[in-house]
């Protein structure tokens, strides 16, 4: 789209609908765009203009207002013209995200260029959008480049799928041979780290060792490498170019395509929330060690409601809840965009006060908050380590008690210590999560709260950070309320999992019921709504 900042190297070619992209000035570049592509940005609060409304948006790229109308129809946003006068923020996440879609298509395009559209919906909107842009595609004829890290939202959309890694293409081939005959390495991991609605509870999930290669220092070789349970010193000396793949019509770029890598990837056992860790127990004095038992639930929210605005614009958010998170034990709290889940999750920390009702925090150190976004959730100007230290300054200890103190708790969520010098920025984004864990867990909660911490992550990543949170839970012997889209990954952390609509709980059952027995519609609903690998078995 030769959107890049002027500061950025760009060499080769890119030919948009035979227009090169590389090279040329920004007028002919936005030329290019104008006539050829249209984009759907991962976020379309920060895409759309806050000051004007969507209509006149949508209108600047189809021509007029009438073009614009047309536009959003074309996109199913319902009741257009009334819709065309509000602004983003009067619109639902996956409403501004069809406004998206119609500024998108509005030119008529050759090319859609979509950037993780659902990664922030919820299952049920995310089955809308998916639906909503294979109809435009067949309709308009328009080609669709999808970049995601879910591989089974690829699966229901693409047509061919390509695996990048470290900047270089890892695979590419026809969708369902990709995803069923992998033969890269990275790809075979992909697929055996990816959490399944029926992943084992009771054990971890595959996971790939070490981190993505940093970007400002790419390794001589394959990029994959230093990760690769295959790898050998040939690996090393050159990237492999791509090659006819041995498994599917497609390329691979890997000196070993075609052999299986997934039993290699690191497996553990699974612990429960009463289990040892592995190597013997935690020393008492360490930040892992488990606090005793204690008395009465974590968490207990009774007639809880809240409303935000006012007169004619009240909207009641949370309305009448009630919930309990029993000491040491986990809750999924599911439920669609504009749920109140966030909101109730707020509650529980202190974040919001309630209009009504009444939240009683036990006994065990104050609840901490895991945000989704975990690099805008630390300190940009602070180093690791002096983040983690003002945290422990609650705890009372002194300076060289809490550098200690600090270096344990990266320890524990598996940072070396000198991630402890170098600042957010310098970190891949797994770090940054773990980190965020780190500071939540140097003094141990009695109640750890989670607001979708792996929505943004991909399969590997995310399996990590889940893995995380099952060990630091029996470690510490903390409750945790886990707060999510993903059925998947709700089944998986939670003993029970609550289905939340309309600001009111509308189920709750045990996480092995949950996607197997749903008993109320909008939980059937949900789980319907599951992206699965069948659209390409």
């Amino acid at each position: 789209l030769g959107l890049l900042p002027p500061a950025a190297t760009v060499t080769g070619s890119v030919l948009l609908d035979g227009r090169q992209m590389v090279g040329t000035s920004e007028g002919e570049r936005r030329l290019a765009r104008r006539r050829s592509a249209g984009a759907v940005f991962q976020d379309p609060m920060t895409s759309l203009n806050p000051t004007m409304k969507v209509g006149r948006q949508v209108a600047e790229a189809a021509g007029s207002m009438d073009a614009a109308i047309g536009a959003l129809e074309r996109a199913r946003v319902p009741e257009p013209r009334r819709r065309a006068g509000q602004y983003p923020h009067e619109l639902s996440g996956g409403l501004r995200q069809r406004v998206m879609i119609a500024m998108a298509i509005a030119g008529g395009p050759d090319l859609v260029v979509a950037d993780e559209p659902t990664t922030a919906l919820d299952v049920t909107v995310q089955a809308e959008i998916l639906a909503l842009l294979m109809a435009i595609r067949d309709e308009t004829g328009s080609s669709i480049l999808f970049v995601t890290h879910d591989l089974a939202v690829a699966a229901e959309l693409a047509d061919r799928i390509a695996v990048l890694y470290g900047g270089r293409l890892a695979e590419i081939g026809p969708a369902a041979e990709v995803l069923h005959r992998p033969c890269h390495p990275y790809t075979v991991a992909l697929m055996a780290a990816r959490l399944r609605g029926d992943s084992p509870r009771a054990a971890m999930l595959p996971t790939l060792e070490g981190e993505p290669p940093d970007p400002r220092a790419h390794p001589p070789g394959c990029p994959f490498a230093p990760r690769c349970p295959l790898a050998e010193p040939a690996c090393d000396a050159a990237p492999p170019e791509p090659e006819p793949a041995p498994t599917h019509e497609g390329l691979a770029a890997c000196l070993h395509a075609g052999e299986s890598a997934g039993a290699r990837l690191r497996v553990r056992e699974g612990r429960g929330p009463g289990g040892d860790p592995e190597g013997g127990a935690t020393a008492p004095g360490d930040p892992g060690a488990r606090p005793a038992a204690l008395p009465g639930p974590a968490l207990l929210l009774t007639g809880v409601t809240k409303a935000f605005g006012k007169g004619d614009h009240r909207r009641v958010v949370v309305d009448g809840l009630c919930l309990e998170v029993p000491a040491g034990g986990s809750l999924a709290l599911v439920g669609e965009s504009g749920c109140g889940k966030t909101t109730t999750l707020r509650m529980a920390v202190g974040l919001e006060d309630p209009d009504g009702g009444e939240v009683h925090i036990g006994p065990g150190g104050s609840p901490q908050l895991v945000f989704q976004d975990a690099g805008a959730s630390l300190t940009p100007w602070l180093t690791i380590g002096e983040m983690l230290e003002e945290r422990l300054r609650t705890a009372g200890l002194e300076g060289p008690a809490r550098r200690e103190r600090c270096v344990e708790a990266l320890q524990m969520v598996g940072l070396p210590a000198g991630v402890a010098t170098r600042r957010a920025r310098e970190l891949s984004g797994g770090q940054r999560q773990r980190v965020a864990l780190a500071r939540a867990v140097a003094v141990p909660p009695g109640l750890l709260a989670c607001d979708e911490p792996i929505s943004a992550l991909d399969v590997s990543l995310a399996a990590t950070v889940l893995n995380l949170l099952m060990n630091l839970r029996a470690e510490l012997g903390m409750a945790m309320l886990f707060v999510t889209h993903d059925l998947a990954a709700a089944r998986f952390i939670g003993d029970r999992v609550a289905v939340m609509a309309g600001g009111r709980i509308v189920e709750e059952a045990a996480s092995e019921d949950i996607l197997t027995n749903p008993q109320h519609p909008h939980t059937a609903a949900l789980v319907a709504a599951i992206p699965t690998f069948e659209a390409h078995a």
